[in-house]
């Protein structure tokens, strides 16, 4: 694991048990909705097909237990051992069936092919190296598989993007977030085929469905 990777772990770590606290606003306003509809989503792809394998890859606290669609094989990975702690905690309270590993989505420990569906929600503000990242993401999707994103990320309109750059050190050094990913660009660089796009708010959360 890279120092740099290991600074945002830290960095996760520390904030962990508080975590669920600090986005207990946005939760209850529009980021809720956005979390029920791309799992309305997913829902629809597991619908009527038997031994589905999904991972929610950066489940975190386990903020989307709650939404997993039922008969389904759940993997949820973070590299962060404190979040999966409060993610197990969740787990119980939920009595949702999900295996939990701590993991580096920079480097999975999963076999080619092996999922139909993977998940993620603002994740990749967090990756050190997000176009690696993602490129695992392909690696362990099925063919006939989808990606489905809910993210955050640098806005293309200025000067809004130059204000995101120039304020994101804070969220860099709070938490290990960024706010000027430019993940539309590093999705193309990993090889990801794009099959829907949608603008949640201005350009900056987008719901994606890739295919890859």
């Amino acid at each position: 694991m890279t120092k740099r990777t290991e600074k945002i772990k830290y960095r996760y770590n520390r904030i962990a048990p508080i975590y669920d606290r600090l986005e207990s606003i946005m939760e209850k306003g529009r980021m809720g909705d956005w979390r029920q509809k791309l799992w309305q989503q997913v829902k629809e792809l597991a619908k009527g097909k038997e031994n589905v394998k999904l991972l929610e890859a950066g489940v975190g606290t386990g903020k989307n237990m709650s939404y997993y669609p039922e008969r389904i094989e759940a993997y949820g990975i973070d590299f962060s051992e404190r979040m999966l702690v409060e993610a197990k905690k969740r787990t119980e309270k939920l009595k949702v069936q999900v295996e939990l590993r701590e993991m580096d989505i920079q480097k999975l420990d999963f076999s080619d092919d092996y999922f139909d569906i993977i998940v993620t929600s603002c994740v990749f503000c967090s990756v050190p190296d997000p176009v690696q990242g993602l490129k695992e993401l392909k690696r362990v999707c099925k063919d006939d598989g989808r990606i489905i994103m809910l993210e955050h990320m640098r806005s293309e309109k200025e000067p809004l993007g130059y204000f995101m750059d120039s304020i994101n050190w804070v969220s860099l050094l709070t938490w290990g977030a960024n706010i000027n990913r430019k993940t539309m660009e590093n999705i193309k660089k990993a090889g990801l085929e794009v099959i829907k796009e949608e603008d949640l708010l201005l350009d900056v959360v987008k719901e994606l469905i890739l295919s890859p």
